[in-house]
């Protein structure tokens, strides 16, 4: 391709590939890292090109050439070379070798010191998150990656509908609550903020140091429809063996309000000055305290062929249940939630470079009325929308409906679930019942 020469082949995502390529004829200048679009004329990397084209800053990829590998018929895909960063996932970083409080603060210091660099450019990352954060392996200096999602001030608009670019689990209390706000406003559209990063920046802090998400919000079904629930907060000193410095700061940036979380500036100093004063407590290496209550969770693997069917049936048990209950109506505007968070779930994860993830909004738990830590035994009754037998195969039949047994998930059933005989149900939902849309 032009005076780049391809290398390997180094991963894929849902609007790129990256390639390892070497200079035409210049083999000793070193790698470089080459994302090719896997769509004509993508005008993603035009603003992922002119953004990185801004900065400079040794945590983040330093942009060599953009252009287009031009095709016959007219047309080309976009292409972006950057230097190659080798290392390491911040999170596979951490599994793989002890971590202490002093290292997960120089590695918070150092990408809030990239955000600020992007944000003083009217940039915003929009996916800042563990697998887009490399520690490179000749300094363990981190680095941030992959701006495929992020955007810029008066930058073209891609994105016209929900979800926003991101990952789920990092979006910020006040993105998710215009989601839910907005729902019925096909134009509406969430302009993202320096805060927003950072409140993504503490959801992988809070992951870095505990292996879990901080306590998700949630929607419970009432008698008046939809609501948000706040579960309470869990510090992460009362999970792990944090420095109170780093629990601090990880709580800081997870406040509810983006005023709350300062600006990026005053986060890159903050931890920059923590990671050099911090107490002796801050060397020890952070090891999970003994069980209580909330006991730390490892994030969960990834599901084998025979759980997939019965995960995916629950994936659409959420939607098809949930889209019928806003379809017709049922949901009332909510009033302020304390706190928002997100769901605790294992990262889609991203490829370097070539990932570029548009996921949908933080699933939706649909808990029932009254009800805290667990739920009701089956309804006599066959609920709202479900399926009437005969059930399909993974289904049995129920009180006249049928229901998807959670393969492993017993007694007392998350607040998801349903109990009967000492095992945990979800409903299954006909995905063929006529629409419920209002009409034009």
């Amino acid at each position: 391709m032009g005076a780049w020469r391809v290398l390997e082949q180094r991963g894929q995502g849902s609007y790129g590939a990256v390639y390892r390529v070497e200079k035409g004829g210049h083999p000793e200048e070193g790698p470089f890292a080459l994302k090719l679009a896997l769509h004509l004329n993508d005008p993603r990397f035009e603003r992922e090109g002119e953004l990185l084209s801004r900065l400079q800053h040794a945590g983040i990829p330093r942009l060599v050439e953009r252009g287009t590998w031009e095709v016959q018929g007219g047309g080309g895909f976009p292409f972006l070379v950057m230097e190659w960063v080798e290392g390491v996932p911040l999170y596979e970083w951490a599994a793989q070798q002890p971590l202490t409080s002093r290292q997960a603060l120089k590695f918070l210091a150092q990408v809030a010191s990239a955000l600020a660099a992007t944000h003083e450019a009217e940039g915003v990352h929009r996916d800042v998150k563990g697998d887009n954060i490399l520690v490179r392996t000749r300094d363990a200096g981190a680095v941030l990656m992959d701006f495929g999602s992020a955007y810029y001030r008066r930058a073209r608009v891609l994105t016209h509908q929900f979800p926003p670019p991101g990952t789920p689990e990092y979006q910020s209390p006040e993105s998710q609550r215009f989601q839910w706000e907005a729902r019925h406003q096909p134009s509406a559209r969430y302009e993202a903020q320096p805060a927003d990063d950072l409140y993504a920046l503490g959801v992988t802090a809070y992951r870095l140091v505990t292996g879990r998400y901080p306590p998700a919000l949630d929607m419970r079904v009432t008698e008046q429809g939809f609501e948000f629930f706040q579960p309470p907060w869990i510090p992460p000193e009362t999970l792990v063996s944090v420095s109170p410095e780093l629990a601090e700061i990880i709580q800081q940036l997870l406040s509810d309000e983006p005023s709350g979380r300062g600006t990026t500036q005053e986060v890159a100093e903050v931890l920059e000055h923590l990671a050099r004063t911090a107490g002796p407590q801050a060397d020890h290496l952070i090891t999970p305290l003994p069980a209580q209550s909330n006991p730390v969770q490892p994030l969960r693997p990834q599901p084998s062929r025979a759980e997939a069917p019965w995960l995916a049936m629950t994936a659409l048990v959420y939607l098809w249940l949930g889209a019928w209950w806003m379809n017709e109506g049922h949901v009332p505007a909510p009033g302020k939630v304390q706190q928002s968070q997100t769901h605790e779930q294992r990262d889609g994860g991203t490829v370097g470079l070539g990932e570029e993830v548009l996921s949908s909004p933080a699933p939706v738990r649909l808990l029932e009325p009254g009800v805290g830590g667990m739920l009701l035994d089956i309804p006599k009754k066959p609920l709202p929308g479900q399926r009437l037998p005969p059930c399909v195969k993974y289904t049995v039949e129920l009180n006249g409906a049928c229901w998807v047994p959670v393969r492993d998930a017993v007694p007392p059933c998350s607040a998801s679930m349903y109990e009967w005989k000492k095992a945990c149900y979800l409903p299954h939902v006909d995905p063929g019942r006529p629409s419920t849309s209002d009409a034009p």
